[in-house]
């Protein structure tokens, strides 16, 4: 994958994300913050992890933030444009830094971790309908938002508003709630994130942070608290995911993306057995394969197969990122039947496994 040099900012895409990314410092050997002696450099953010991941499954796709006019921003849009991601209508900001953050070798989907963050007052923070250029939000098919965006400053929470806003010439809006309570500074982020997810198409949340953000308990009522989306994506770890479809109309401008919703029931997968190294970034691997799979109009089950896939892909590396199976490869395995899906076991390197089967035409 090379980087992509700039455009004019308009080029329609398949896909824009739009996000605060960081450079994400992963520690050499476990242990304490205070005792690691070095550490190794990454990026992490949640919707430019998603942004790599459809790039890397064949989709055009473009990044829009801000960051920096420093090393580390220079890093971050370097990073991710090698992932094939556009990433010419990225700002930079003469005044603010462009975040950072440090964690342990821990699980953090456990106790069992620390992380620091560094993103107060970063150039990200400062993004708004003035200062993002918006031409280059709307230029996409579907435009994937997230919950953590909203929560970095009154600006960026106007940006999303206007974004989610109703009206024609919308693309499709993709949201994944992502509710994380340090990042709110007051009791709004729960009615924040309920209002914003109900104005979009496509909502992604897990059953844990619906119950902690709105005391919401099964997929059902999660569903049922969302009725204006055409598709709710209810993740449940390894216990799987669960998509409830509308059978919903096309929308005002008559453009067949937006009725892509399949037929209005819930449909259920579960998830592949996976050796973990780490859980980060899987859940913004899952958005991506799903989307990846909504954008080539595939049934809704393999939808759910793609992004288990996609996510098995980040379970099984340390950092924030990891490359998809080859298309071809994870066609073949979201088309298993059903006890042949339920015998799967993936484990570190099974995408380079799958990509050889790519390249020699082997069947799983």
């Amino acid at each position: 994958m090379t980087a992509t040099g700039p455009r004019n900012g308009t080029d329609a895409v398949d896909v824009v994300a739009l996000g605060e990314s960081m450079v994400a410092f992963r520690p050499s050997r476990p242990g304490r913050l205070a005792d690691v002696p070095s550490f190794e450099r990454g990026i992490g953010g949640a919707e430019s992890n998603a942004a790599c991941v459809l790039a890397a499954a064949g989709h055009s796709v473009r990044w829009v933030s801000r960051v920096g006019a420093d090393g580390f921003g220079d890093h971050l849009v370097a990073a991710i444009g090698s992932w094939g991601v556009d990433v010419g209508a990225v700002g930079r900001d003469p005044d603010r830094p462009t975040g950072v953050y440090f964690r342990t070798a821990g699980d953090r989907a456990t106790d069992a971790h620390e992380v620091a963050y560094y993103r107060a007052g970063s150039a990200a923070s400062a993004m708004s309908p003035d200062t993002v250029d918006r031409a280059a939000l709307r230029a996409c098919r579907v435009l994937h938002l997230s919950g953590i965006t909203a929560a970095l400053s009154a600006g960026c929470l106007r940006l999303l508003r206007e974004l989610t806003a109703p009206g024609p010439g919308r693309p499709l809006i993709s949201f994944d709630v992502n509710f994380r309570p340090a990042l709110w500074r007051d009791a709004d982020g729960p009615r924040v994130l309920l209002e914003l997810a109900r104005r979009a198409d496509l909502v992604f949340v897990g059953d844990d942070e619906a119950r902690a953000a709105w005391g919401l308990r099964g997929g059902r009522a999660i569903s049922d608290a969302l009725p204006e989306p055409g598709t709710v994506v209810v993740k449940q770890g390894a216990g799987g995911a669960t998509a409830f479809t509308r059978d919903t109309a096309a929308s005002e401008d008559g453009r067949e993306d937006r009725d892509c919703l399949g037929d209005g029931v819930a449909t259920h997968v579960t998830a592949p057995a996976v050796d973990v190294v780490a859980h980060v970034g899987a859940g913004d691997a899952f958005a991506a394969g799903f989307l990846s799979a909504t954008l080539r109009r595939l049934p809704v089950r393999d939808r759910l197969r793609h992004g288990h896939l996609a996510a098995a892909a980040a379970l099984t590396v340390p950092g924030d990122l990891a490359p998809p199976p080859g298309r071809g490869h994870a066609d073949r395995l979201a088309a298993l039947d059903d006890a042949a899906w339920g015998r799967l076991r993936l484990g570190p390197g099974w995408t380079r496994t799958a990509r050889r089967a790519d390249e020699e035409g082997a069947t799983p």
